[in-house]
């Protein structure tokens, strides 16, 4: 009895856990994945985007560090022109002062800010 019990609860969990990864995915993650598709086609083009994306992270970081934002627990990401900002800053004023800085460099799109607050000590 035991057994059947914990199964059930098994199996609703996984059927909770697929439910919630299918409803998170976007269209923007679908389109995405459709121009990743095309630029597999042609090697040298995918080759050209991925030191294109490395390039804009780079430029990114620099405007992030020149601008006065620490960037030591930041990871920059670029993709077609969106950039993603993550990790932590140690100043709230940083988080905005970051996204504003990402939004001025030439070549970025869109910027998805998800830097979060964490004290020096934690």
């Amino acid at each position: 009895m035991k057994a059947i019990r914990t199964f059930k609860l098994m199996g609703g969990a996984l059927i909770v856990m697929v439910s919630i990864n299918t409803w998170s995915q976007t269209s923007e993650s679908a389109a995405t994945s459709t121009q990743s598709g095309m630029a597999a086609a042609g090697e040298g083009s995918a080759k050209a985007t991925r030191q294109a994306n490395r390039a804009l992270s780079k430029k990114v970081l620099h405007a992030l560090s020149k601008g006065g934002v620490s960037t030591s627990r930041m990871n920059v990401v670029a993709k077609g022109g969106a950039v993603s900002l993550a990790g932590s800053v140690t100043d709230a004023t940083q988080i905005d002062k970051a996204g504003e800085l990402a939004k001025g460099v030439p070549g970025v799109t869109s910027v998805k800010n998800s830097l979060t607050l964490k004290e020096v000590g934690q």
